[in-house]
């Protein structure tokens, strides 16, 4: 089963594996070493850096210097692993070859250093196991003491080097729990993943007892004053609030953000804390705080309860939606009703009052519903940001029921993009503040495309679906080709191809683009509970505030490598639990015959000689057709990208549509079957 989100490469590195390299052998060539006649790869440049390993087997590495990465194929790996550091010749590009015109191939000359030194995986029979992990591609031999686990046990794995330098073995660990309990499958992603293990009760009581440090503060608590977050919400770091202007056609619009730095200083255990989770982690059914949570209760703003926050107050053009002052500071507020985005969404729909809203409440959320739609389509047409709906399927679980109790899809609507609207505005003031201050800080950016990404969307667009995409390194031909798409069931494959075709956003010490906003100078401010990044902005900010030293730029720069990883971990994390237990809900599906007359549309994604790869959007998988499972006999014609039958006119490619049946789960492979309708 694939999953619905960025791939692996733009995912970027998850970088935690240890070892080390592998050993080489000299030979004597007519009367002089191996080492006094260099070999091919020796005479080719050389370049080092990180390397990310697919599900396919071939790699991508990043190189330390320059910014294109480098494809290396499956033959030229040299057993090397997601994350190693590796020393990579550049292959020549052959003229008039397949390779010209395209980015650059290499081969794994040296592994450098190894940062792997565990696997977690499912024991299979014979003392073997396959990974949790799909981008370690082949199973591991156990040797040794199974610590009571057995087949089908979730086991942690220590690593042993062959002579050969590869990693095919290993000794266990530990026994981690039974494979398809909600409970043991993510406790496997937690230790695969290394993630946190979640406060202990002392620690949560401990971190309730921190004595909030002291600052000047602005009483807004008479401004109407709301939070609107997801139904499920367990902490509230931001509000926002509305009242007049000093002339008629300006209002006051502000962003509240609960005020961390209060509580968490910089040279504290909790900032320690967490600087090494980084960011609060999600997993179906599991949340893994970056806080302690009776901490993070402490510091929420809450409903009803007067509470320090660090503002940023707009004075906004009512007319045209423009910023005309801008204006930072600590304050005290009171958030006078907590909503979530359903019930926001449902008054926009409706224009039917909630129950409790009087008129005045009511003419305040027309106030901040219009005043987005004017910033909205300024900044739109200002800086021609990326117009892109995305949409979440993600797996609903009870852990403490260890049950399955459905697939949930999230489509970004209005009332999400208000509150969206806001935060960039506070996140693009706090950035620019810094740079204008020439204050040390952390950025967010992301790169623009890379052209061989590029130009592999535009031959599937073209070659799939029959759709020029025009010029897409400009945002202004991105965003017409992506209002072009036509409504219906192709359209959410177009749009998660091309989020796969874009480059991953990350943390810098200095402003960079950010191409997907078409912003230059942006930060990360607004969720402070959850992210570090925005909790040392909001430090380095209060040491600004009240004369303290800053942080220094090259303490940002480790900051800001630290969070990137982190970030990256944390999401794959997340997308290998919600693919596998998407998995165990189908099989559970299975098992009480609920699927049996099911049909799936999907959409086939690639084919190759042992069947389709299909895109299924209701489940938000990418499902398995094997080719015998397919009416007739089907031939491979790989230069065209087609199945075709032997005796018949039908044949598939990329981009056809299927009905499909589920057939059956294989857990092993972690994959659903399905099968022609």
């Amino acid at each position: 089963m694939g999953k619905k989100h960025k791939s692996p490469k733009q995912r970027n590195i998850i970088r935690d594996i240890y070892g080390k390299a592998p050993k080489t052998g000299r030979r004597k060539t007519r009367g002089h070493s191996r080492a006094a006649i260099p070999s091919k790869s020796e005479r080719l440049p050389l370049t080092t850096g990180r390397i990310t390993m697919t599900p396919g087997g071939f790699g991508f590495v990043a190189p330390d210097e320059g910014d294109q990465d480098i494809f290396i194929p499956v033959k030229f790996t040299l057993n090397a692993m997601d994350g190693d550091t590796v020393k990579v010749a550049i292959l020549p590009k052959r003229e008039g070859g397949i390779d010209e015109g395209k980015g650059p191939a290499g081969k794994v000359v040296e592994i450098l250093e190894r940062k792997r030194e565990t696997v977690v995986g499912e024991l299979l029979a014979g003392h073997k196991i396959r990974p949790l992990n799909k981008r370690i591609t082949e199973d591991i031999q156990v040797s040794g003491s199974l610590c009571g686990a057995k087949r089908g046990d979730w086991i942690e794995v220590k690593l042993l080097q062959t002579e050969s330098g590869g990693y095919k073995r290993g000794i266990v660990n530990k026994r981690i729990g039974q494979v398809g309990t909600i409970q043991s499958d993510l406790d496997a992603v937690m230790a695969e993943y290394d993630l946190p293990e979640p406060y202990t009760e002392r620690q949560n009581q401990d971190a309730a007892k921190i004595e909030r440090v002291p600052i000047d503060r602005t009483d807004l608590t008479d401004v109407f004053t709301i939070t609107v977050d997801p139904h499920d919400a367990k902490d509230f770091d931001d509000a926002i609030s509305i009242a007049p202007g000093d002339n008629p056609n300006e209002i006051q619009l502000g962003v509240h953000i609960a005020d961390v730095a209060a509580w968490i200083t910089r040279k504290s255990e909790w900032n320690k804390e967490a600087y090494l989770r980084a960011f609060t982690a999600y997993l179906p059914g599991r949340t893994l705080p970056m806080l302690p949570r009776d901490l993070t209760a402490l510091i929420s703003l809450t409903e009803n309860v007067v509470s320090p926050a660090h503002t940023v107050m707009f004075t906004v053009d009512t007319d045209t939606g423009n910023i005309l002052k801008t204006k930072r500071f600590h304050s005290r507020i009171k958030v006078n009703s907590r909503l979530n985005y359903a019930e926001l969404q449902e008054y926009l729909d409706t224009k039917k009052p909630l129950n409790g809203w009087d008129k005045d409440f009511v003419t305040d959320i027309d106030k901040i519903y219009d005043v987005f739609t004017k910033m909205r389509s300024l900044r739109k047409q200002k800086e021609q940001f990326l117009e892109i709906a995305t949409t979440e399927i993600r797996v609903l679980c009870d852990e403490g029921k260890n049950e399955i109790t459905g697939i949930a899809r999230k489509n970004q609507r209005e009332a999400d993009q208000i509150i969206e609207e806001f935060m960039l505005a506070a996140n693009s003031a706090v950035a620019e503040e810094l740079i204008t201050k020439k204050v040390p800080g952390l950025f967010r950016t992301h790169p623009e495309p890379d052209p061989d990404k590029l130009e592999e969307f535009v031959a599937l667009m073209l070659g799939s679906f029959g759709i020029d995409p025009g010029n897409l390194l400009s945002r202004t031909e991105i965003n017409k080709f992506l209002r072009d798409v036509e409504d219906g069931p192709k359209k959410p494959i177009i749009m998660n191809s091309f989020l796969r075709s874009l480059p991953r956003a990350m943390y810098k010490a200095e402003p960079e683009l950010h191409f997907g906003l078409g912003k230059t100078m942006y930060s990360h401010f607004t969720s402070p509970i959850r992210r570090y990044p925005d909790l040392v902005v909001h430090q380095q900010l209060w040491a600004l505030d009240t004369g303290d030293k800053l942080r220094s730029n090259k303490k940002f720069e480790e900051i800001a490598s630290n969070c990137t990883e982190k970030e990256a971990n944390n999401d794959e994390a997340w997308y290998s639990a919600n693919d596998r237990l998407k998995l165990r809900y189908l099989q559970q599906m299975l098992d009480e015959e609920a699927e049996n007359e099911l049909l799936h549309e999907g959409l086939v994604a690639k084919v190759n000689a042992a069947g389709l790869l299909v895109d299924i959007q209701s489940l938000g998988i990418y499902g398995f057709v094997p080719i015998d499972s397919l009416r007739g006999n089907f031939k491979l014609r790989r230069s065209e990208g087609r199945l075709v039958s032997v005796y018949g006119k039908t044949e598939y490619k990329a981009g056809d549509f299927i009905y499909l049946r589920l057939s059956q789960i294989d857990f092993i492979k972690g994959q659903a079957v399905f099968k022609p309708a």
